[in-house]
């Protein structure tokens, strides 16, 4: 399976940029895993604007055919084991390739959320961007490691 992380953005700090680089060398065993960041805009200006840039470069960066899920908080919410049987199930579907998209600061523009196939939501609480990046990329490890009936989910 080929999984996309859009994501708005860059992990600036050093702390965010190792947790996320010791998932993705955990997951590229398993899937074929490609992130990519588009630029974050300054949303203290012009928020509506800087949300609809940020969310036309989402756009352009989502690879043909893939199978879109937004990262929302008005999303469903799933279990790990849940996670790891839609993956499944969108494999059993054809599907070879899933884009899952982070927001920035402000969160997603209408356009991107509307392209979603499908919206995630990762719990009510509000996570800084970094950290749902980071969390999102454990749980897809965590996902792999149930299909493949490894222990690192216990």
């Amino acid at each position: 399976m080929k999984i996309s992380v859009i994501a708005v953005g860059r992990l600036k700090e050093r702390y965010w940029r190792e947790a996320a680089d010791e998932y993705i060398k955990r997951l590229r065993p398993h899937a074929t895993l490609e992130v990519i960041e588009v630029p974050d805009r300054d949303v203290t200006r012009d928020e509506v604007r800087a949300v609809a840039e940020e969310g036309a470069d989402v756009l352009r960066a989502i690879p043909d055919g893939a199978h879109v899920i937004a990262l929302d908080i008005g999303g469903i919410q799933r279990s790990s084991t849940d996670i790891a049987d839609r993956l499944g199930a969108l494999g059993l579907e054809g599907r070879s390739a899933v884009a899952f998209v982070v927001g920035g600061a402000a969160g997603l523009s209408s356009e991107v959320i509307a392209r979603a196939d499908e919206r995630l939501s990762l719990g009510r609480i509000t996570l800084p961007h970094q950290l749902a990046r980071v969390v999102l990329l454990e749980q897809l490890y965590r996902a792999f490691k149930i299909m493949h009936n490894e222990p690192y989910h216990r």
